[in-house]
């Protein structure tokens, strides 16, 4: 018995300086207590040295950890198990969350570098006044084609993608709002549709389309597109950028019915125990030359209208990226559209991909 005493007595004390010298040596980097905040965002979203930048133009610590959907990211901050300061959602996903409670307003006071975002990507139908998130990145819907296996064909219609000589040609991104929306936006329907016989509608004429389709997949569309394994691929602008740097041959285009305007914005969860840091780095993230970076980096479109006047002009002046406000005004984004009905979306998603091979 006093054998085990003793060792309990000499786990505790080689617990306690342990504990001791870790606190210790955070204190000597300055990242102790309150100098740590915990940032979640989508994988290879952010140029990793502004992270460092950050840490050492505020001393503030930052743990960084990813997320691959809304739905993953909204489960864990309900969880609240660990605590978030800062999270990068995307705009439907603010709605859910705004009506949840998990989300903190913002101290706009806070946020002097908010003057830099441009007014059009301002005070929208997901979060008016910006009360609750400021826009991170920006992008549309639309589709990725290869000019030399295609040859002049172009894609100014979402009905081109349903050509009877496109057989087997067409991968299409993972994602039941962005296929069931370009299927109603086919139709001319809104995207945000909840009329349940347009929907139908939608479904079987995507069935239809179903010959064409090569392959339902993630993010390895970049890498089957790059290789020229398929010649045509409904994607995100980000990523068409992405590998249209790569390969030369791909080109993209917003069919003229329009499209998902998208956005994905930092916000401040519940979670967090350190709202003074998570200001710091959103006004840190907004800065215009921290934002030209970081959207060099990424290779998505910046809202940061200041980062736009720093970003090479063939960049910003590229309309498949930075598209027109004739263009924004014709596109929509998603709307928060309800458990029910977005179980209803997932379903008809379901059975669409259950014709595919």
């Amino acid at each position: 018995m006093k054998k085990l005493v003793q060792t309990f007595a000499v786990i505790f004390i080689v617990s306690f300086a342990l504990m001791f010298w870790v606190q210790r040596l955070n204190a000597s980097e300055g990242y102790a207590g309150g100098n740590t905040i915990t940032v979640y965002n989508w994988g290879e979203y952010i140029d990793p040295d502004l992270i460092k930048q950050f840490e050492k133009e505020t001393g503030i610590k930052v743990i960084y950890e990813t997320f691959d959907s809304n739905e993953a990211m909204m489960v864990k901050i309900r969880q609240g198990g660990t605590t978030y300061d800062v999270a990068m959602p995307s705009e439907y996903a603010i709605q859910k969350m705004k009506e949840e409670g998990l989300l903190l307003k913002l101290d706009q006071s806070k946020l002097p570098n908010l003057k830099n975002i441009d007014d059009r990507f301002l005070n929208l139908s997901f979060d008016p006044d910006n009360e609750y998130s400021v826009p991170y990145f920006w992008g549309t819907v639309g589709i990725v084609y290869n000019k030399k296996m295609l040859g002049d064909r172009t894609f100014d219609s979402w009905n081109d993608l349903w050509a009877d000589d496109l057989k087997n040609q067409i991968l299409l991104v993972d994602g039941a709002r962005e296929v069931i929306g370009f299927g109603l936006n086919s139709l001319h329907y809104s995207l945000n549709d909840k009329n349940k016989v347009h929907l139908q509608e939608a479904k079987d004429k995507l069935v239809k389309l179903q010959p064409n389709i090569k392959a339902i997949v993630g993010d390895e569309i970049k890498m089957l597109l790059v290789n020229e394994e398929a010649p045509i691929g409904v994607i995100w602008s980000g990523d068409a950028a992405d590998i249209m740097w790569e390969n030369e041959n791909l080109d993209y285009v917003v069919p003229e019915e329009g499209s998902n305007l998208w956005f994905d914005n930092m916000v401040i969860p519940k979670t967090s125990k350190n709202i003074e840091g998570a200001h710091k780095f959103i006004n840190f993230m907004l800065d215009a030359e921290v934002a030209a970076q970081n959207a060099d980096y990424v290779g998505y479109s910046t809202p940061n209208k200041a980062a736009m006047s720093i970003l090479p002009e063939e960049t910003v002046s590229d309309e498949r990226f930075y598209p027109s406000p004739e263009l924004t005004d014709r596109l929509e984004v998603y709307e928060n559209l309800g458990q029910d009905m977005l179980s209803y979306y997932n379903d008809l998603y379901l059975e669409f991909k259950m014709h595919t091979k």
